[in-house]
């Protein structure tokens, strides 16, 4: 039997388009199968915020951040906390990311024409000793353009491969099953789904209208993950993290469903730490959703009260931006699954930023009139629009009103006004001064050391009653669903192993079906600016060794 293609590539988002763009460069033909209308070409990647983790680079030496490949492995080895046996691959690949990262990856994607905004920002700070969890500087690079901006240059290459008739584009194309020929995994069988018209993000018909086989010397795994599919979430959910939430809202589309995983296990492929996710606290409820659930993460500054539901301010070190999985075993262990951030119009307009490609429409333009713009604002328009009607924001000038009407938006009233009275004016009380005990307070005041963080991310220090910086706004702020970090076991050629560690012949995985790389790259935690960065690495990866091997 003839084969289709040489190499299959199973998911059109960022991964996938890198294997392909990868494998046209070799020469190759290509089958790109993804079970979504064309409109949503490139995944996840369209609706992200760009951030991409380099390390030792020209925009940070330009804004005198010190930076260097020993610094960024310790942080990413104190980060990820590798400590099973099935970490061995997960460690290597992290140790070829560091590489990376630190040596070719911005010179390579500044030649496919990607530029990054000069100023870097400061994610996941971590707030432990130095070989603890989080980034020792900045490091998270905004691609100018975002999302769309780091997709643009790999469907420019892959549409270069369908004009030279190396590259078949299958959409509405759903795989059921992987099979063998003579050892060598080289069948992809599944359902030809209905055509379909809807809007990039929305939910399309699963209705079959036919069935297909395909056969190729390889076949690569680039579906993505679970996020969308809050069952198994919560079915993988680890004790560590405490009880799932009762109540999620989605940071992807449904269709992230985890649902070709299982079709690769059942193929033989070895599934590890599936326990392991990244899932935002900082979630609020789109006023304007795209998809069912649809969430949108607060990418905050460091300035805003962190109360739990009950009111009480979160423990040292979990301040905004600091740790994300450390704050979501905290808020899991309460009983709730809902915090309250709560602050004023002069820390909101100074240092809340909204994550996702058309949330920022400056950078996702590049338009750079409409970035200087935003600063000279006093609340940005996307965050404006929020407050004015987003079902989480609270604004009001008197703190009284403020907690009736928290209050009103939770099933009991949880919020006693004395306690979150006498907790912000002892708060008010330590900025009088340049020294404090309040290490949320010194934490401000260090991050404003950073000129980024003191242009753009960090509001001064000042008291939150005083009615000069009001009025005041509180936040309600849910569990978001966003990232798989286990997946299927792979080498550092990117091949899908078998329970055993044998590779399974003619079968390779990128992205985050792949964990981004290994089965776990990130071990436990992320360093943010991790994911599109993984993407595109582990798909480079793949689409290199397959065509290496097919021809």
């Amino acid at each position: 039997m003839a084969y289709d293609a040489d190499v299959i590539v199973i998911g059109a988002g960022l991964a996938g388009l890198a294997a392909t763009a990868e494998l046209v460069d070799a020469g190759r033909t290509v089958l790109l199968l993804d079970q979504e209308p064309e409109q949503s070409l490139g995944g996840q990647a369209h609706w992200s915020f760009g951030g991409l983790f380099l390390v030792d680079s020209p925009e940070q030496r330009r804004m005198r951040i010190r930076d260097s490949h020993a610094l960024a492995l310790q942080d990413w080895m104190g980060t990820a906390g590798f400590d099973r046996p099935e970490d061995h691959w997960p460690r290597r690949w992290a140790e070829a990311y560091v590489d990376f990262a630190a040596g070719e990856k911005r010179a390579w994607l500044h030649r496919q024409g990607i530029r990054f905004f000069p100023l870097v920002s400061w994610a996941e700070r971590g707030g432990y000793g130095a070989i603890g969890h989080g980034n020792s500087v900045p490091r998270f690079h905004i691609t100018w353009g975002t999302g769309p901006g780091v997709v643009e240059p790999f469907e420019r290459r892959v549409r270069e491969g369908v004009a030279r008739g190396l590259v078949r584009l299958a959409f509405r194309h759903r795989v059921t099953g992987l099979s063998r020929t003579g050892g060598a995994l080289d069948t992809v069988t599944g359902e030809l789904l209905e055509p379909s018209g809807v809007a990039r993000g929305k939910a399309s018909s699963r209705t079959v209208a036919g069935a297909f086989e395909f056969r190729a010397q390889a076949v690569i795994v680039t579906s993505g993950g679970i996020g969308g599919n809050h069952d198994l979430v919560r079915a993988n959910w680890p004790e560590r993290l405490g009880t799932p939430p009762a109540h999620m809202i989605s940071g992807v589309p449904a269709h992230v469903d985890g649902h070709l995983l299982g079709v690769a296990e059942a193929a033989g492929a070895r599934m590890i730490n599936r326990d392991r996710m990244w899932h935002y606290t900082e979630g609020i409820q789109n006023w304007n959703p795209i998809w069912d659930k649809h969430g949108i993460r607060i990418l905050p500054g460091p300035s805003s009260l962190w109360l739990d539901a009950r009111g009480k301010r979160l423990p040292v070190p979990l301040f905004p931006g600091f740790d994300t999985l450390g704050t979501l075993e905290h808020i899991m262990r309460t009983g709730y699954d809902h915090t309250w951030f709560v602050l004023d119009r002069k820390i909101i307009g100074k240092e809340f930023a909204l994550s996702g490609s058309e949330q920022n429409p400056d950078l996702t333009g590049k338009s750079v009139r409409e970035v200087l713009g935003r600063v000279r604002q006093d609340v940005p328009g996307p965050v404006r629009a929020f407050m004015e009607h987003g079902a989480d924001f609270v604004v009001e000038k008197d703190l009284g009103v403020l907690v009736r009407r928290m209050n009103a938006l939770t099933e009991k009233p949880l919020i006693d006004e004395a306690d979150l009275r006498r907790e912000i004016v002892a708060r008010d009380r330590e900025v009088a001064n340049p020294y404090t005990k309040d290490l949320q307070v010194t934490a401000v005041r260090g991050a404003r050391r950073f000129l980024g963080d003191r242009l753009v991310r960090t509001a001064p220090p000042h008291r939150i009653l005083d009615p000069a910086a009001g009025p005041l706004i509180a936040v309600k702020l849910h569990i978001l669903t966003r990232k798989t970090l286990g997946g299927l076991e792979t080498d550092l050629s990117s091949r899908v192993l078998a329970e055993g560690g044998a590779p399974i012949p003619g079968l390779y995985a990128a992205g985050e079906a792949a964990g981004f790389g290994g089965g776990g790259v990130h071990g436990y935690r992320a360093l943010e600016g991790t994911f599109l960065g993984g993407c595109l690495f582990s798909g480079r990866t793949a689409g290199r060794a397959a065509a290496r091997t097919v021809g």
